[in-house]
């Protein structure tokens, strides 16, 4: 995705403040590309908590997709999304690295950048061997990059997605736009993401092929063109398979089925966001053939018919048939449920598909603002599954409270509401900096907040804005209740940031509490435990040290109460409930296609429950959808589940092919970072790695030929000896069993082959220290391979990043299971079976990593006893920031 989702209803970044790009000087040409030179002065860079020691990382700011991969004169290029100003996403621009050896990589100076009429987002980049496009000559023919230009309002077509060409006469070392851009125009707004290779045609010459994407349509559109500036459309695939989200980032190429050259399939990778598998960003591919001119794919999933069982509620009738609806008056079109069943797509909306029959609940009714709820009749519970459709907002149930009512308590500081024409200062408020207490309160910015006045270090100093700064102070107050709430809003900070952004209680003039917003305009309620505090005098302060996006806080109704403060429910979700309570709930995925969520009820057998779907949310995807609610004897199987995916964890994104492989290979790159948190992962300086390179084959498969995927070789060169292994079998006991110290470690390969026995999982934990792990395992009841990072350090900087993620896996003829893992300080990357399988997630270990103290790695059987076969563990030497690593390590043996 290229950051603008308006069209999926979510929220637009804003455009940050521009800075001097860095250039690279001092250096030959030869030097430079072949990523040996010495690398820019960077202080601490590479030593930094959760840097990658061998994934790609720039030195600083904001990356996303790779572009323009490509092989050329014993170089890798790599080109990326990246904004040269800032670590959020903004002022896209191609940055640029170079490698002879796919993992020692040296950032070079940005290759095409953003300007006044356009930003660059995805493309490729080929070799114009023949000089085609007469860009070069017939002596120096060029390397010429396709890619999208988002044009902005300053362009005449503005608002447009087209695709144009830029071309390099040295070796991809600059850049000059050409004149006649952009070369391919649908008048589109959501047509990009250009692939481009040649196609040898059978009856013998060729021509150039482009995939791209109308994004929202769910289609890859193909072209061909004699010269790169002129194209002729092929044919259209799609839709298909997985249409939760924005077709993205597509790639079209040839594979021997298990390297018989008589035998050659086409594989079609279509990037989707959101709507993955394991949720929000993905690559899904399909397996077909290709004859020049239109792609036929053989691994097309039909939608299924619906599960067996016993309909509860189907909505095709014009009627909810019983249903209670509950909307929130005042709104026009009596939103957000209305008073009968939506037929389909409303409007303003995006097409909404995966629902049976006429009719289903569709709380877009009105848009996102309206909120309210629904109740089903009461029925007896009387199997072991239900199984329901549901779609929309991913807005998770947390807790009973709906409303915005303060708790019980004492109010503090009036809520903020000082009479008008007064100011904080006036309250006995001091601060510094653009937070001085004239300038306090606000009554601009934020949502949820009570009263008219609030906090916001947003609109404050001489000009509104993320980069005002200061501290404001209260006077003091007696801690006379044992909790402290308050509605809280805006941005965060992470400890890694080097920047402050928070509310904080002080007791004596010590920091004793402190807490921030969720990088959220609506204010919700947070608190402390002060009991230990009692009787004390205390001071509340707010501290905004940040800048860039989300660096401003709102503050609202702080009060002492006698119990903890309970969060308000922004959700959309379906519930069960039984005895008046929620037993069972689930939410959309942000995606108006509606798939299949199960729940066990056979706990719930005999017993009275009903159905509550709830929208409680007025924002961006604050709606859902749900129908077809039937009690079943077996879970459904969601569709997407079905689908064929390049990788089955969260963070493998917008994946394609280098162009122009030696050998032929097929060598694909990712980036590892998935949209519904990307810009808030506690990195700093920069923001997102690359993936490891993965050379990608067919092999054939029960269900036809399917991908399998290993490291390149030369991740596996950066190897040293084996640091621990145990060649002989041995029983894994129940329980959770640690390694010696000679196993620990974050920058290391595991290779892994175990027997589930007679336990119910069982595997291997990572990143470890006393209390928290990445846990990798096998559920030999569902058949799956999961990675659970719910409790592997840092995980609260967004609510969606804990997650089980899991693929389906078959133990081989031998009983076994056999994992490859990559571990890199703050990821891990999981091949399974010979690569047939991959789970590749980002963690962040609470501890740094870089002092050994989360790097335990243990053995785990649950429910029975498990047998491991083999176990050995290969330290990987670093490759990105060497130089640096190595002034800093002379530097300090001269202490």
């Amino acid at each position: 995705m290229k950051g603008d989702t308006s069209t999926m209803q979510q929220k637009k970044f804003g455009r940050l403040q521009l800075c001097t790009a860095l250039t690279v000087t001092g250096l030959s040409l030869a030097a430079v590309l072949a990523g040996t030179g010495t690398a820019a002065a960077a202080g601490s860079a590479g030593d930094e908590q959760f840097r990658p020691a061998y994934h790609y990382t720039p030195q600083q700011n904001w990356m996303n997709d790779p572009n323009g991969m490509v092989f050329y004169k014993g170089v890798y290029h790599l080109y990326y999304q990246h904004n040269p100003y800032g670590n959020q996403w903004g002022n896209m621009s191609w940055g640029h690295a170079t490698s002879t050896d796919l993992v020692h990589w040296k950032e070079q100076p940005l290759a095409i950048a953003t300007d006044d009429q356009q930003d660059i987002f995805s493309g490729s980049v080929v070799v114009d061997r023949d000089n085609t496009s007469g860009l070069g000559t017939a002596e120096n023919p060029p390397l010429v990059a396709i890619f999208t230009s988002a044009y902005k309002d300053a362009s005449p077509y503005r608002g447009l997605q087209a695709q144009s060409l830029a071309y390099s006469v040295d070796e991809g070392r600059t850049w000059t736009k050409y004149s006649g851009n952009p070369v391919l125009n649908r008048n589109s707004a959501n047509f990009r993401d250009p692939k481009v290779f040649w196609y040898d045609s059978p009856n013998g010459g060729g021509y150039w092929v482009m995939a791209a994407v109308e994004a929202t349509e769910h289609k890859v559109v193909l072209y061909k063109s004699g010269n790169l500036k002129d194209w002729t459309q092929l044919s259209e695939f799609g839709p298909a398979n997985a249409t939760g989200g924005l077709w993205e980032c597509p790639d079209l190429f040839p594979l021997a089925v298990d390297g018989d050259p008589a035998n050659v399939k086409w594989v079609l990778v279509v990037n989707i966001n959101p709507g993955g598998v394991a949720g929000g960003s993905a690559g899904q591919y399909f397996v077909g053939d290709f004859d020049g001119t239109t792609f036929i794919s053989e691994t097309t999933k039909p939608s299924g018919a619906l599960p067996a069982g016993t309909p509860l509620a189907g909505f095709n009738y014009g009627t909810y048939n019983g249903w209670r609806v509950t909307n929130e008056p005042g709104n026009p079109k009596d939103g957000p449920f209305a008073a009968a069943p939506a037929a389909g797509t409303l409007a303003g909306q995006n097409a909404v598909t995966g629902f049976a029959g006429g009719g289903l609940i569709n709380s877009f009714n009105d848009g996102d603002w309206p909120v309210g709820s629904m109740d089903s009749p009461g029925f007896t519970v009387d199997s072991d599954y239900l199984n329901f459709l549901v779609g929309g907002g991913q807005h998770p149930r947390v807790s009973d409270k709906l409303d915005n009512t303060p708790p019980p308590g004492d109010l503090l500081f009036s809520g903020f509401e000082v009479p008008d024409g007064s100011t904080l200062a006036d309250a006995g408020w001091t601060g510094t900096g653009d937070l001085e207490p004239r300038l306090q309160p606000a009554t601009a910015g934020g949502d949820f907040y009570i009263g008219a006045k609030r906090i916001n270090t947003f609109e404050t100093g001489g000009a509104p804005g993320d980069d005002r700064q200061g501290t404001l102070t209260s006077p003091s107050f007696t801690v006379s209740r044992n909790f402290m709430s308050m509605l809280v809003g805006g941005g965060h900070r992470t400890a890694g940031s080097g920047q402050t952004l928070e509310v904080q209680l002080l007791v004596d003039g010590n920091v004793v509490r402190s807490l921030a917003g969720d990088d959220a305009g609506a204010l919700n309620w947070k608190g402390w435990d002060v009991s230990e505090f009692a009787g004390q005098q205390a001071q509340l302060r707010i501290v905004d040290q940040a800048t860039g996006g989300w660096g401003h806080l709102t503050l609202d109704h702080v009060m002492l109460t006698d119990q903890a403060a309970v969060p308000r429910s922004d959700e959309t979700t379906v519930n069960l409930v039984v005895d008046g309570k929620v037993v069972r709930t689930a939410t959309g995925a942000n995606s108006e296609v509606l798939d299949w969520a199960s729940w066990n009820v056979s706990e719930f057998r005999g017993r009275q429950a009903s159905i509550r779907v709830v929208d409680n949310n007025r924002f961006g995807w604050g709606h859902i959808l749900a129908d077809e609610f039937i009690a079943s004897a077996r879970p459904a199987t969601p569709r997407v589940q079905t689908y064929d995916w390049l990788d089955y964890g969260r963070d493998y994104y917008a994946s394609v092919s280098f162009n122009n492989m030696p050998q032929g290979k097929r060598v694909m790159l990712g980036w590892m970072n998935n949209w519904d948190y990307a810009n808030s992962i506690p990195t700093s300086p920069w923001r997102s790695a690359m993936s490891l390179p993965r050379e990608v084959a067919l092999t054939q498969t029960a269900s036809g030929p399917r991908l399998t995927q290993k490291a390149a070789r030369q991740v596996d060169s950066l190897g040293t000896a084996e640091s621990y292994a145990e060649k002989r079998a041995r029983n894994i006991p129940a329980g959770t069993h640690p390694l010696p110290a000679a196993a620990s470690g974050d920058v290391q390969r595991i290779d892994v082959t175990f027997s589930p026995g007679s336990a119910s999982k069982a595997g291997i934990t990572v990143l470890g220290n006393a209390g928290k792990s990445t846990v990798i395992g096998y559920d030999k009841t569902t058949g799956e391979l999961y990675v659970d990072r719910s409790n592997s350090g840092s995980t609260d900087f967004h609510p969606l990043f804990a997650s089980v993620d899991s693929a389906p896996v078959a133990v081989d003829a031998g009983g076994n299971v056999t994992l490859r893992i990559y571990l890199d300080r703050s990821s891990v990357e999981v091949f399974a079976q010979n690569g047939l399988r991959t789970i590749t997630d980002q963690v962040f270990p609470e501890q740094a990593p870089l002092q050994q103290d989360a790097n335990q790695v243990a053995l785990f059987a649950e429910g029975g006893t498990a047998r491991l076969k083999s176990l050995s563990v290969t330290p990987l030497s670093q490759s990105m920031f060497q130089a640096t690593q190595a002034r800093d390590t002379k530097s300090q043996g001269r202490k």
